[in-house]
Formats: structure tokens, C-alpha cells, sequence
């Protein structure tokens, strides 16, 4: 009998000290969970403070290309095309890129077939020429390169290996000119695949068309 209130006394001394360690322990797991703290103890518990980071997080990793498409309008600011001029896109491939109008038509056209991204590239190349500012024509290049040169771009344009070799060159001192040989590539290109479809294409005889009759009714 003695030895077993013995026993009795130590469990109940043993359970006295175990219950505040006991309940320290759930006081400390409620504030993990009450808190919305980066201090997550478990990979299934939803902290807000979490989700908000990897959101802010997603947005930095953004690339360059989809920031850039954000900013690429419809089309270029340009007055509605005449009839003549719709004509006249028809004898050369460079009368029809040589007015806004005829770069919009094409570039319509272009999207159909999921290669506007050659117009785009061609139209940066343009506005980097423009650039004389060294910071600024460094920082176009750079975007040139990893939204239609690079190989990691849903965007990137087809361009045979002595032009990517010779853009790598010239990428160590970027300049107006560093995509000139790409550039003229492409517009190839587009002169001699993308242009003769566009001319039976809908866009153009619809375009045509619609200005024809304008014209007899005037």
C-alpha cells in the first residue's frame, strides 16, 4: 500500500508540472495562428502576410516582354488611308511600310498568322536608330534583345545563326545599329512570305473595296 501511494504522488507531481509547459505550448501555438506573420509552423496553415508577399513577388518577376507588351499600342497614330494609297501598297512591299496606315493593315494582317511579333521588332529597331542618348539606346537594346532575339521569348523572331552571332558582338557596345543585319532580315522576310498573302488577304480587298466605294459615291 505504501509503495503504491508512492506511485500515486509521483504521477500527480508528474502531471502538475507537465500541464503549465502543456499550456504554455497552446498558448504560444494560438498566437502563431491568430497572428498573420511570416512565422507559419505549418505548410498547410494560410497566412495572409504570406500570400500577400508571393504576390508582390510575382509581379517583380514579371519579364520584360510582358511589361513592354503592356505598353505596345493597337496601331500607329495615323489619319485614315486613301484609296490612292491603299493602291499603292499593292506595287511595292516598301510603299505599304512606309506610312503608318500601311504598317497598321499589315500588322493586322500579321496577327492573324501569330507573326506580328516580326513588325514589332522591326518598328523597335526604328525607334532605336532615333535614339542618340547612350544610356537609353543601352537600356532599348537590352529589351530588344531579351523580348525578339532571346530564345526564352514567346515573341522571338526567326533569325539564322550568322545574324545572332553578329548581334552578340555587337550587344557588348550597344548602339543605334546593333540590330541592322536582324532588321534587314526580318523585313526580308516579311517582303517576300508575309506580303503576298496579305495582298488576298480579306483585310486588304475588304479595305479597298470599302474605300472604292466611298470614292463612286463621292
Amino acid at each position: 500500500m505504501g509503495s503504491e501511494r508512492m506511485e500515486m504522488r509521483k504521477r500527480q507531481m508528474s502531471t502538475t508540472q507537465e500541464t503549465p509547459g502543456a499550456a504554455q505550448a497552446q498558448h504560444s501555438t494560438g498566437n502563431r495562428g491568430s497572428n498573420a506573420c511570416c512565422f507559419c509552423w505549418c505548410c498547410c496553415c494560410s497566412c495572409s502576410c504570406l500570400t500577400v508577399r508571393n504576390q508582390e513577388e510575382d509581379r517583380t518577376r514579371r519579364t520584360s516582354h510582358e511589361l513592354q507588351a503592356e505598353g505596345i499600342p493597337n496601331c500607329e497614330e495615323s489619319p485614315a488611308p486613301t484609296l490612292e494609297e491603299v493602291n499603292a501598297w499593292a506595287q511595292s512591299f516598301d510603299k505599304l511600310m512606309f506610312t503608318p496606315a500601311g504598317r497598321n493593315a499589315f500588322r493586322e494582317f500579321l496577327r492573324t498568322e501569330f507573326s506580328e511579333e516580326n513588325m514589332l521588332f522591326w518598328m523597335a529597331c526604328e525607334e532605336l536608330k532615333q535614339e542618340s542618348n547612350k544610356s537609353v539606346i543601352e537600356e532599348k537594346a537590352r529589351l530588344i534583345y531579351e523580348d525578339y532575339i532571346s530564345i526564352l521569348s514567346p515573341k522571338e523572331v526567326s533569325l539564322d545563326s550568322r545574324v545572332r552571332e553578329v548581334i552578340n558582338r555587337n550587344m557588348l557596345e550597344p548602339s543605334q545599329h546593333t540590330f541592322d543585319d536582324a532588321q534587314l532580315q526580318i523585313y526580308t522576310l516579311m517582303h517576300r512570305d508575309s506580303y503576298p498573302r496579305f495582298m488576298n488577304s480579306a483585310i486588304y480587298k475588304d479595305l479597298l473595296r470599302s474605300l472604292s466605294e466611298k470614292s463612286i459615291e463621292a
